[in-house]
């Protein structure tokens, strides 16, 4: 499993998304359908976890790694142990505006509390109004705002309106001065996607507190 490299590496924070499946479970995958990281085909809201557990979720990056499963986030959390911090990502997809009381989000609190691991858990999206509605919910973990886009006024102004502990952009758009303008907020600052060394030694030298790369073995 990849997390588990990751460990091995010897991470601070292991990040994930999570998805539902057609019976309401949560589900570790990063994209909204199949073929890209199993041998599956479909949206992975229309199978049940049973069926998602028969796919081969491996074979696809190295032949080495045929018979990996699509973990569910329980799982996952057992594997960290306590021994980093999780940075749980809530795809758009996933997110459903009428809030049933089995929504994503829903879940992943009720999973937190149950495992009264909310300080070692960060929740992040894309998607203000998500957090926004995490805010409401009782016993809420801190919460993260992705980026595509350059800090300006607004992004800065929804980052304080949230509360959020940290801002995540895409690490081709960060500047110092970003950078500089979220910790005069006390915000901490994760840019993610720099995947090679060169990248990481770019945003490290901005004084960021840290990095979101999938490859955690790259020299920095």
């Amino acid at each position: 499993m990849a997390f588990k490299a990751a460990l091995d590496a010897g991470v601070q924070m292991i990040e994930l998304d999570v998805a539902l499946s057609r019976d309401r479970k949560l589900v570790v995958i990063h994209d909204a359908t199949l073929e890209r990281t199993t041998n599956g085909q479909g949206a992975v809201r229309d199978h049940t976890l049973a069926q998602l557990k028969q796919l081969d979720a491996g074979g696809w990056f190295d032949p080495m790694f045929v018979g990996e499963q699509l973990p569910e986030l329980s799982e996952v959390i057992d594997l960290a142990d306590g021994q980093v911090l999780i940075n749980i990502e809530i795809k758009p997809h996933a997110y459903e505006p009428q809030h049933p009381p089995d929504a994503v989000e829903r879940q992943i609190i009720g999973l937190i509390r149950r495992r009264r691991i909310a300080d070692r858990v960060l929740i992040s999206s894309f998607d203000a109004s998500l957090l926004q509605h995490i805010t409401s919910i009782d016993h809420a973990p801190a919460l993260g705002l992705i980026s595509r886009d350059p800090v300006n006024k607004k992004t800065l102004e929804k980052c304080k309106q949230l509360n959020v502990v940290s801002w995540h952009p895409n690490h081709q758009i960060l500047t110092p001065d970003q950078v500089k303008t979220m910790h005069t907020h006390d915000i901490r600052v994760f840019p993610y996607n720099a995947d090679t060394s060169e990248e990481i030694a770019r945003v490290l030298a901005m004084d960021v507190d840290g990095v979101i790369s999938s490859d955690p073995f790259l020299p920095n």
